[in-house]
Order: C-alpha cells, then sequence, then structure tokens
C-alpha cells in the first residue's frame, strides 16, 4: 500500500513539472554573428569648444563618456593632453559602458580630452575633444598689473592672489558695476604683496567710489616702507567735512616728498565718481570722471625703496597718523597700472568698463564733452581742427565744447543719420561774438548747399536766430527757425528735427518754425560732420567758428517728436 502510494505521488509530480515547462523554448546558444565595426565613443563632458570659467589657476573637472560595441568592448583609454589618466579593460556589461573620470590641473589655455576604445576583434574608436580654460581676467589695458572688482569676493584676478585681511572689511552692499564692491570699516583694511618688478618711475591707480565722510578723514590707498618719513611710495586718502571731502595724494621722492591736493567730492550729492591718479617721473595727476583736478609737479621720480605691501582702504601701518585709518566709503573696479595714463586713456577706460547705453529713440551718437570729444555709442574721437576747448562751464556734467576762432571738431557721419530723416538735440549758450556762426555742417563741397545740412545763427548782440539750411539733391529749402535772449545768458535746449517732407526747429521743447521740403534730404558725397563752425563747405557769409557753449550733443536716425523732445528737458 505505501508502495502504491509513492507511485501515485511520483506520478502526480512528474505532471506538475511537466506543466510548469509547457510553452518554454529550450535554453540555446545564440551566434552574435559577425563584427559589425569599432566601438562608438560619446564624450558627454567636456563638450567641443567648451570653456571653463574658474577663479581657481588650476580647475578640476568630470570627464564623463559613454562607449557601446555590437559584440564586446576589450579596453577604454582616457588621455588629457596627450597623457593618459584612466584605462578600464573590466566591464560588467561588456557592450556597454558609461562613467566619470575626474581630473584636476587645468590651466588656462587650450587643452584636450581623447577617449579610445577597443573592441574584442581590435577594432578602435578614436574621440578628441577640444576645451579651454579661461583666464578669470585677462589685462584689457596697456600697463594693467591689478584689478579686483569686488563682486563678493577680495580676490586679486590678474594674479589670482587673495588678500591679508585686517579687521573685518566687509561688501558694501552696493556697487557701481557687477554685484558688489568694497567697504573697509572700522580698523579694517587689506593688504597685498606689493612685486616691485611691476614697478617703475610711472603709476597710475583707478576706482569708482562713493565717498562716506564719517569718519571725517581716511586713507584710501597707502603704499609706504615705515612710518618714520613719507619719503617712498605714495598715500591717497581723504579729507573734510560732511558736505565736502577732498582727495588728495602724497608722493616719496626718495629724500622729500611731494603732495597734490586734488579736488573736492559732494558728499550730499551720494554719487559715484571716478578717481584716477597718475604719477610721471615728472608730475602727479588726480582725475574726477575722466578729467584733471589739479596737477603738480614732482622734484624727483617716485622712489619705491622698501615699498612690500599695498594697504586698500586705510592708511595702515605706514600712513595711520593724522587719523587716517578705515575707509567707510564705497571702492568698486579697482585698477592698477605700472605706466602713467594719459587723459585719453583714462576717459576710455571709463567708456569701455562703463559702456553707455542709446536712452532715446533712435540715438545713434551722444558727446556730453566731459573732457573728451568722444561719441560714448561708437567710443571714436572727434577729430580736432585749430585748437577747440574744453570748458568746465556745462549745463550737465564737467565740462562742455566751445569752439573758439578758426577751431571745430570733425566726426565721420557713417551710421549716424536716417536716409531720409534724422534729428539732433544739444544744449547752448550763446556768445553773440562773433554775429554770426556756423553750428553743425554737414555738405559735400563749398559749391552748392543741395547736399546735407547747415544748422548756424545769425543776429547781433541783444539776439541771435537759429536757422537750418536742408540740401534735396536739386535744391535747398531754408528754416528761419527761432530766436534765442543773448541778453538772458541762459543754457537753451535747441532740437532740430527732418522729415522726409519737413524741417522743424525747437527751442526749449517749443516749436518755433516748420518748413516744407520739396525732396527728402540728401546725402551724396556727404562724409562729415562739422561741429562748431560752418567748416570747408559752408565758411562763406561770415559762418566761421563758433564761440558759443554747446553740451550734451546727440544724433537720431529718426524724426522725434515733440514730446520725445519735451521729455529730454
Amino acid at each position: 500500500m505505501k508502495n502504491i502510494s509513492k507511485h501515485i505521488l511520483s506520478l502526480v509530480a512528474l505532471i506538475l513539472m511537466s506543466s510548469c515547462y509547457e510553452g518554454i523554448d529550450p535554453l540555446t546558444e545564440v551566434d552574435p554573428g559577425p563584427d559589425a565595426g569599432a566601438p562608438t565613443v560619446n564624450v558627454i563632458f567636456p563638450t567641443e569648444g567648451s570653456a571653463i570659467q574658474d577663479l581657481a589657476i588650476e580647475s578640476a573637472i568630470d570627464i564623463q563618456f559613454e562607449v557601446s560595441d555590437d559584440i564586446e568592448i576589450q579596453t577604454i583609454s582616457v588621455k588629457v593632453d596627450g597623457s593618459q589618466i584612466a584605462t578600464f579593460n573590466s566591464f560588467l556589461d561588456y557592450r556597454n559602458f558609461s562613467t566619470t573620470v575626474p581630473h584636476s590641473g587645468i590651466t588656462s589655455g587650450e587643452h584636450t580630452v581623447e577617449v579610445s576604445a577597443t573592441d574584442i576583434s581590435g577594432n578602435t574608436t578614436n574621440t578628441l575633444v577640444n576645451f579651454s580654460k579661461e583666464p578669470p581676467y585677462s589685462p584689457v589695458f596697456n600697463g594693467e598689473f591689478f584689478y579686483m572688482p569686488f563682486d563678493g569676493t577680495f580676490t586679486e584676478l590678474v594674479t589670482i592672489t587673495d588678500p591679508t585681511q585686517t579687521g573685518n572689511p566687509s561688501f558694501a552692499g552696493e556697487s557701481f558695476l557687477g554685484t558688489n564692491s568694497y567697504k573697509a570699516t572700522t580698523d579694517s583694511y587689506l593688504t597685498f604683496p606689493l612685486d616691485q618688478t611691476n614697478l617703475g618711475n610711472q603709476f597710475t591707480g583707478a576706482f569708482w567710489y562713493k565717498v562716506n565722510a564719517s569718519p571725517d578723514r581716511s586713507g584710501i590707498l597707502t603704499i609706504g616702507d615705515d612710518e618714520v618719513d613719507r619719503n617712498q611710495g605714495f598715500r591717497l586718502f581723504r579729507e573734510g567735512s560732511t558736505t565736502e571731502q577732498r582727495i588728495k595724494i602724497n608722493i616719496g621722492t626718495g629724500t622729500s616728498d611731494s603732495w597734490n591736493d586734488g579736488g573736492v567730492i559732494d558728499v550730499t550729492a551720494g554719487e559715484w565718481i571716478h578717481i584716477a591718479f597718475t604719477i610721471s617721473p615728472t608730475e602727479s595727476v588726480i582725475y574726477f570722471n575722466g578729467v584733471p583736478v589739479n596737477t603738480i609737479a614732482l622734484p624727483n621720480p617716485i622712489d619705491w625703496t622698501g615699498c612690500n605691501d599695498i594697504n586698500i582702504g586705510a592708511g595702515g601701518p605706514t600712513f595711520s597718523y593724522w587719523n587716517h585709518l578705515s575707509d567707510n566709503s564705497a571702492m568698486d573696479e579697482l585698477r592698477l597700472f605700472n605706466v602713467a595714463m594719459t587723459q585719453t586713456e583714462i576717459q576710455n577706460m571709463i567708456n569701455v568698463t562703463n559702456p553707455y547705453t542709446p536712452i532715446y529713440n533712435g540715438e545713434t551718437f551722444y558727446m556730453p564733452f566731459d573732457g573728451s570729444n568722444t561719441d560714448l555709442i561708437s567710443l571714436q574721437n572727434a577729430s580736432e581742427v585749430g585748437n577747440p576747448q574744453s570748458t568746465t562751464e556745462s549745463y550737465a556734467g564737467s565740462n562742455a565744447f566751445t569752439a573758439t576762432t578758426d577751431s571745430y571738431l570733425t566726426f565721420p557721419i557713417n551710421n549716424l543719420f536716417g536716409d531720409n530723416q534724422f534729428s539732433t538735440t544739444f544744449w547752448y549758450k550763446v556768445n553773440a561774438t562773433p554775429d554770426r556762426s556756423g553750428i553743425l555742417t554737414v555738405g559735400d563741397d563749398a559749391d552748392d548747399r543741395n547736399q546735407g545740412f547747415r544748422l548756424f545763427r545769425e543776429g547781433n548782440a541783444t539776439e541771435q536766430r537759429i536757422k537750418v539750411n536742408i540740401g534735396t539733391g536739386t535744391a535747398e529749402s531754408w528754416n528761419d527757425g527761432g530766436v534765442i535772449d543773448v541778453t538772458a545768458g541762459e543754457w537753451v535746449h535747441i532740437a532740430l528735427t527732418v522729415s522726409p517732407t519737413e524741417s522743424k526747429i525747437y527751442i526749449n521743447g517749443a516749436e518755433t518754425l516748420t518748413s516744407a521740403l520739396g525732396a527728402s534730404i540728401d546725402w551724396t558725397g556727404c562724409t562729415q560732420m562739422v561741429i562748431g563752425a560752418g567748416g570747408p563747405t559752408f565758411d562763406y557769409w561770415g559762418h566761421l567758428s563758433d564761440s558759443s557753449i554747446m553740451d550734451e550733443l546727440r544724433m537720431y536716425n529718426t524724426t522725434l517728436t515733440q514730446t520725445e523732445i519735451q521729455s529730454m528737458l
């Protein structure tokens, strides 16, 4: 009976096992077939042409790649700049592999990553990727050896050097450019080692500054050897009151020192100003917003003997006396140079680092005349004929323009005007001597007035009339404009608009006269704009140089509306 039971159980088990395998194919070996080709290699990072941006002198990267093969991967190698940094010959999935290889020591310049994969048949694929590491900052100005933007770090970007911090120097929480600026705070400043190989007998320092008159005096930048005397290095500092602070510099010349009393900042204005100081073998100059405020002669070149550090934001150990301690003012965009920059170079630096963005419809040209004759849109300088002058009397900014006798500026007209329309605006303080002059002139020659335009004035000692003559190709059109009261001695806003059908002259936003045009303005043969005179194409009838003062000159490639003009007042 027991035997029968055993046989029955065995039979049931066999039936059940047969049911479980029903419908399942038996395991069979599959031939992978012939090797169809070499492996594929995809470098995910870095990508071709990518650039690494990092403040560190040497950067680290993660090289990411993937390899596939139709049969079997045998080996993989990874190279950076031709040197092998990793190999792989064991794979969990012998057809597909992906990984990340960390690598450090990437310096500024061009680099390559090469991933090579070989399959079991000996087929090899090499994938090469070019990438670069950008330097944190490359000097862009002649002689520049030091740059601190203060954007959340105290790192100097030319040499990638961090300063020694004394006390608790901080950030101001506001900036002229970028995201932040520097504020020394009480008993605090930054110190950098000074590489004297960068220094000769010339020097320039430049930065943006928003003065805080508390305390009433402080050091700003100091390079000295000791506190016994001031015969080496220099000390840039400020002194004054709650309403005015004077920026000064003291320069050591070996056996003595020299003082430059600089210029005064209006504390109550609460504005950022650009401060620059230059030291040549023979003189020192202090500039505000690109304009020199004081120049002094030096008896000898600056002496750097024993000067090993630069202190930023305080008088520091060598100039803490007379209470020239830490500065609570905000400093931004500090640059140092081993040359004595010219005024033109300083103004160019301001324009390049703080480019002007047009603020009006169709604006193509803006010349504020603040110590230079530069168009801030193109950053191109006007050419001078004779001896045109910059005057400290201005409507806006620090300076304005006056032509003086037999003098004017010229500027190429490329991209300044529309094909058949334009406008110009400026502030003007008329001088009735001589009794007539050119103001703005664009012409092709002196034989006729059928091309370009001539904006000019005529009158007497009490009244001067602003007029324009416009060339329309085969004829000309006159607009007798409006009258300025000379005796008022006031700044007035002049605007000229020219459309395809008419010209208008505005004084202080009020339309004075409209004249119809027989055809659109014709620019044939016109290449130069003359500023401050009739120039070669309109010097007849006594329309010579203008001794009046002009400020804030703008050009537009469109016809401004009266509303747009009035918004400028």
